[in-house]
């Protein structure tokens, strides 16, 4: 049989078979001997062939292959990489400017990640109906940012239900990812795109001013217009993951709509003469921010040249 993983939580995965059966399903011993470097075999939205062993349980045998991936690394010692969720139509990162944060420098290794594993990416600032004048400002020159840089940013809240019929008609029939830090709404979102969900929601720490984890695993959740949102647990840290070096540039593009300008064809964008990302940074072509997370990228890389 062949199915769609719901949902992992480790040893078991949650498979619907393309009849329309939720079944429970571990990993056949074959599959675990396969060259697998991340710390999940499996993830949501892998398509896998499985056999169906007593009522409603089964054991996958093979994985599909995978027309793409989110992936990231821990960012704790570990190093350890991990599949956020796989074959996707478009990837949303959930922000908000405080109670949580979400930096800068988060949202551009995301959308690095994104664009190198051939994902389209919308930024979602959300609980716009929680900010005063100051923060609006501060958003609206992030989504100048990212608008130019060739991003779809949209603004969200469930509160008065800005943005929110924009946010569904983007997702209708497609497979969805969620993400974002814990406490930016995610859950909340869910609960309202799929009535009755009623996904548990978390309080924001006073001490920290983070949210607290309630998604433990990746979930798809079907859409009840069509399609799948993929709720993700809370993100703090985002490491990239198997970028060549010379190619991290590519995935800003911005940067990559100037590299025909700069006078070397494989400039780094670093302290090359005659390049034209310096020159935009100078004339404001280029957000300093952005340069700035493309510099702490740069830096970040191992031994080997690449992100892992």
């Amino acid at each position: 049989m062949h199915g769609l993983v719901l949902k992992s939580t480790g040893k078991w995965y949650e498979v619907k078979s393309d009849e329309g059966i939720i079944y429970q399903c571990d990993i056949k011993g074959k599959l675990r001997l396969k060259s697998i470097s991340t710390t999940n075999p499996l993830a949501a939205g892998d398509r896998v062939e499985f056999e169906v062993d007593g009522d409603e349980q089964g054991h996958i045998l093979n994985i599909e292959e995978r027309k793409n991936y989110i992936i990231r690394r821990s960012v704790n010692l570990s190093k350890e990489a991990q599949i956020v969720a796989s074959n996707l139509d478009q990837a949303f990162l959930v922000i908000t400017i405080r109670h949580p944060q979400t930096t800068p420098g988060f949202i551009d290794r995301f959308l690095v990640t994104a664009d190198a594993y051939g994902i389209p990416a919308v930024l979602v600032f959300h609980k716009m109906d929680q900010y005063d004048e100051k923060d609006l400002r501060a958003i609206d020159r992030m989504i100048d940012v990212y608008s130019k840089a060739g991003y779809h940013c949209l603004k969200s809240s469930i509160t008065n239900g800005l943005g929110i019929e924009e946010f569904g008609a983007m997702m209708k029939d497609k497979i969805n990812l969620i993400s974002g830090h814990s406490g930016t709404g995610k859950s909340s979102l869910v609960n309202y795109f799929i009535p009755g969900k009623d996904l548990r929601i978390g309080d924001i720490s006073v001490s920290s001013d983070k949210g607290q984890h309630t998604t433990t695993f990746a979930e798809m959740h079907e859409l009840p217009f069509g399609g799948y949102i993929v709720d993700t647990p809370g993100i703090k840290g985002f490491g990239l993951v198997d970028i060549p070096k010379e190619e991290l540039n590519h995935h800003f593009k911005e940067f990559f709509a100037l590299l025909p300008q700069c006078k070397f064809n494989n400039c780094k964008h670093l302290s090359e003469p005659g390049c034209a990302v310096i020159k935009g940074l100078a004339t404001g072509e280029i957000a300093q921010s952005r340069y700035n997370s493309y510099i702490s990228m740069m830096d970040d890389e191992d031994e080997r040249g690449t992100y892992r």
